[in-house]
């Protein structure tokens, strides 16, 4: 019995070191896992370092259009959260929505009023757009609805538009009801402080991870007459294909019948909005509104194919093509601005499969951050589109240099050359595949240990 109580206390004693040493183990992890926190993710900083340089760009007044900001505490104390621009009458307007499955309760609201403007002429009692950030008012059910009804009929009976004309906007929080008094609160305030100009205020408005405003113009002559564009956006992250959380508003003097205009949107948003990625996600809340108010001395645009329409689209395109960029640019945590040109594709869709698998890839994004010329992960993303692809088409460049062809590296690849070019700030991949003549662009970012801090503290 001895022998058996002795064996007994040398397990029992085996069994508190074994504990024991797991608790000095379990103190050890979550020390480690606090200096990886810590050390993981530096600050990010106050503005992207892939900001356009010298800041806000000056931006027209756009003939017909009042602008107004304030800040309403919808999450924030003391932060600039709600705009309203007021069109006048005799505006088009023309929107482009998420496909989200779950859109927010002003996006079915937008969408709704945009379909009741087709075909139809220029709006009598002229338009508005109230904005707010810091609540998406996304997935809040019946209350969602009821809170579009609420802010929508205040700016209406405030401004003496009929409540059919009246758009609305939220971004911010997923899930949350949105606080409706102090976004009506706010419109007396916004109602007085209508006027020209105004854009940067409204673009600071409709900021959430944003670290700068963003905005873009141009100004073009149709007829002798000047023609002015101007637009502001707001995106950061959860930005994706299919209406990449993003708001964009875009005003112009240009006279263009609403179909037209409606038309000139849908085809345009392909090749620039929607060929931008972050992060993968699409948001419940993407909205893009174009307001024409037909204010320019001009004969009105009655067909995208005219001259008048092929330039007014060439210049709108190049406004949506530059917020889009600056969407990217700014990125949560981004470091590196890439462009990824796919070339020698069977259709333009084989194109934009093996572009968005590239730009969606975390491993080829997490190569870019760590500036690591790892071109089999591009290799990976090609093989995994779904597109046509045959290895030994297939060619791969990082700007000029070429890394791949015909089916193996290419005997003129350096690594260190590879390696040199990763440490830029703008990267450009290209892949021709070979096999056709159809192609597409796309534009992301890197994907980074800030992209993950920014996201866990979101809410707090």
């Amino acid at each position: 019995m001895a022998a058996k109580t002795g064996k007994s206390g040398s397990a029992k004693t085996k069994i508190k070191d074994l504990k024991a040493e797991i608790r000095k183990l379990k103190r050890k992890a979550a020390k480690l896992r606090k200096k990886l926190k810590a050390g993981a993710a530096p600050a990010a900083p106050d503005v992207s370092p892939l900001a356009p340089a010298g800041g806000f760009p000056p931006l027209p007044s756009i003939a017909g259009v009042a602008l107004s900001a304030t800040a309403a505490g919808v999450r924030y104390a003391d932060r600039t959260d709600v705009m309203l621009a007021r069109l006048s009458p005799g505006t088009s307007m023309a929107g482009v929505f998420t496909k989200s499955a779950t859109r927010s309760a002003a996006v079915l609201d937008c969408e709704a009023k945009i379909a009741g403007l087709a075909g139809k002429g220029a709006g009598k009692g002229g338009f508005a757009i109230l904005v707010n950030s810091g609540n998406s008012n996304a997935f809040t059910g019946a209350a969602g609805a009821a809170a579009v009804q609420a802010v929508t009929s205040g700016a209406a009976k405030a401004l003496d538009v009929p409540v059919r004309h009246v758009f609305t906007a939220s971004t911010g929080v997923i899930g949350e009801p949105l606080p409706v008094e102090k976004v009506t609160g706010a419109i007396a305030d916004l109602k007085a402080g209508l006027g020209a100009g105004g854009l940067e205020d409204a673009a600071r408005a409709i900021m959430t991870t944003d670290t700068y405003p963003k905005g873009a113009s141009a100004e073009l002559e149709i007829g002798g007459a000047p023609i002015r564009i101007a637009g502001i956006a707001k995106g950061s992250g959860m930005i994706a294909p299919d209406m990449a959380t993003m708001l964009v508003f875009i005003f112009t003097d240009a006279k263009i019948e609403q179909p037209v205009l409606q038309s000139m949107l849908s085809n345009l948003t392909g090749p620039t909005f929607n060929a931008i990625t972050v992060d993968g996600d699409t948001s419940t809340s993407d909205t893009l509104l174009l307001a024409a108010t037909g204010k320019a001395d001009m004969a009105a645009i009655t067909s995208a194919r005219s001259a008048a329409g092929r330039a007014f689209a060439a210049a709108l395109r190049g406004v949506m093509e530059d917020l889009a960029k600056q969407v990217v640019r700014d990125g949560e945590g981004a470091t590196k601005f890439i462009e990824v040109a796919v070339t020698g594709a069977t259709s333009p869709t084989a194109a934009r499969k093996v572009a968005l698998a590239i730009a969606n890839s975390p491993l080829v994004k997490t190569a870019a951050a760590g500036e690591d010329p790892n071109w089999g992960r591009i290799v990976m993303a090609v093989g995994k589109s779904g597109a046509p692809v045959d290895r030994d088409a297939l060619t791969i460049r990082l700007g000029d240099i070429l890394v791949a062809e015909k089916g193996w590296v290419a005997e003129s690849y350096r690594e260190a050359d590879g390696a040199a070019y990763m440490q830029r700030d703008e990267i450009r991949i290209g892949v021709d595949l070979g096999l056709g003549k159809a192609g597409y662009t796309a534009w992301t970012c890197d994907l980074t240990h800030q992209y993950i801090a920014i996201n866990a503290d979101y809410r707090s």
